[in-house]
């Protein structure tokens, strides 16, 4: 007999593929659901397709839903259950509800099925339409409709909210509930998510695995925050106002009864604005810890430890390590790369940017010399304002070579001008070959004063 308890949801992926954003959606809301009811998430995999499940897709499963922070209370497999679904298709045979026909048929009753839908209300089935319907294979061998409704029943779930994909197989499990004498539980069916020009969520909508998202350096609480408003919203779909949400507010905030009924768009530039959000407000350690690895697999930097052991996503693992510049083979402290990385952080969308976004303070940069130019300034002129610069970072101790010092010298120059980007717009692209980077006295405080001057006299050379 099922155990009873107040609230006990659950989320069955098939592991015959990897995880995706719409088994993301899902599980996610199950968990909110349970959490805002003190309730129990359950996760079962339904594993007896043995020719199409993999281990690797299960792994895969589990542990995106852990970097996500979607945990589950109990977890199951199907393929070690099936004596019980041997046991209810005894039942349902003696009964006469089922027949063998080579495979198990369940016996249609043909009847109108009616339940209340969490989400879309009262919804009516006319069970003639789908005829007599198959249970199993074999006695050994349950198939997806009785499979799941053995397993809810003894499982105890009391809330099956799950894809409007699976709208069309309530009913026949609803039958089977009723022809076993079993409680049947509520139902919620959540929107399809749909691309921006309303077709089929595919990967031409930028839409691919949580392990390429993560892959890509999108942030687990960023991807959370963007599934959580796919379909729903916590002042409903027509007010949409505050979007950046941390977990424990989802959980607060979440109710069915503010899911859309209508399909729920996902947009990838909409998750690069969560994300960007969230690396914003990253310490910067912990971020720096997250960068590193990119930083290490575009070999502007090497590591000085062995990369064959398997380190935490985070923990401080990275700054604990010690590294060198690849180019010039220098070696460069945590604090420096703190620094560097600190710099693009309100810049970058995701962290497979960042390489690209600090590439210049490694590898010294190739560029035009008419990136130089500011406005409508010749070459003579670009020079003789390098000039400039170069005179006043001479003239700056190396003691006092920081940001803020930088600043005061640089902008005191700047402004014996009637225009001071004619002074900082060329200094700021002979340090970065950039056209958009961080500003000349914060780029000149982390390259230093030697690398400084060396890159104005390589910009003056252009010329």
């Amino acid at each position: 007999m099922a155990k009873k308890s107040k609230i006990r949801v659950r989320i069955a992926p098939s592991p015959t593929g990897v995880l995706h954003i719409g088994t993301v959606r899902t599980a996610l809301f199950n968990y909110l659901f349970a959490k805002k009811h003190k309730g129990h998430f359950i996760l079962r995999i339904e594993d007896t397709d043995k020719e199409r499940s993999k281990k690797e897709f299960e792994e895969d499963i589990l542990e995106n839903l852990k970097w996500l922070g979607i945990e589950w209370d109990e977890i199951y497999r199907q393929s070690q259950r099936r004596d019980l679904y041997s046991e209810y298709l005894e039942r349902l045979l003696n009964d006469g509800k089922a027949y063998k026909d080579e495979i198990i048929w369940f016996k249609n009753p043909n009847k109108k099925v009616v339940f209340n839908d969490l989400i879309r209300g009262e919804v009516e089935f006319d069970s003639s339409v789908f005829g007599d319907f198959s249970l199993a294979k074999d006695m050994k061998s349950a198939l997806y409709n009785l499979a799941v409704v053995v397993d809810d029943y003894e499982m105890g779930i009391t809330h099956v909210i799950r894809g409007e994909d699976h709208i069309s197989n309530t009913p026949k499990q609803i039958l089977i509930y009723e022809a076993l004498g079993l409680p049947v539980p509520q139902f919620a069916h959540l929107p399809l998510i749909l691309g921006p020009d309303k077709s089929k969520l595919s990967k031409r909508h930028g839409a691919v695995s949580v392990g390429e998202y993560r892959s890509d350096g999108y942030l687990a609480d960023a991807l959370i925050n963007f599934v959580s408003l796919l379909g729903w919203s916590p002042q409903g779909v027509d007010s949409p106002e505050k979007e950046v949400f941390s977990l424990k507010e989802l959980i607060d905030k979440f109710s069915l009864d503010k899911v859309q009924k209508g399909g729920a768009v996902f947009n990838i530039d909409k998750l690069d604005w969560f994300n960007s959000i969230y690396i914003k407000e990253k310490d910067i350690g912990e971020l720096t810890d997250l960068s590193i690895p990119y930083l290490i697999d575009s070999d502007l930097i090497r590591p000085e430890f062995d990369m064959e052991q398997d380190p935490p996503a985070y923990g401080g693992y990275f700054l604990k390590q010690e590294y060198v510049v690849s180019e010039t083979g220098d070696k460069i402290g945590v604090d420096k790369i703190k620094k560097i990385v600190g710099l693009e952080q309100g810049r970058i969308k995701k962290l497979s940017e960042i390489s690209d976004a600090v590439r210049f303070f490694f590898v010294e940069p190739e560029y035009s010399w008419d990136l130089l130019k500011w406005k409508d300034m010749d070459k003579e002129e670009i020079g003789r304002f390098l000039d400039e610069a170069e005179a006043v970072l001479c003239d700056v101790k190396d003691s006092r070579f920081d940001e803020k010092n930088l600043e005061k010298k640089l902008l005191k120059k700047a402004n014996e001008f009637k225009d001071r980007g004619k002074l900082l717009w060329p200094l700021r692209v002979a340090l970065s070959g950039r056209k958009k980077s961080p500003g000349p006295f914060e780029i000149a405080s982390v390259l230093g004063k030697k690398e400084c001057l060396k890159r104005i006299n390589k910009a003056k050379s252009l010329l």
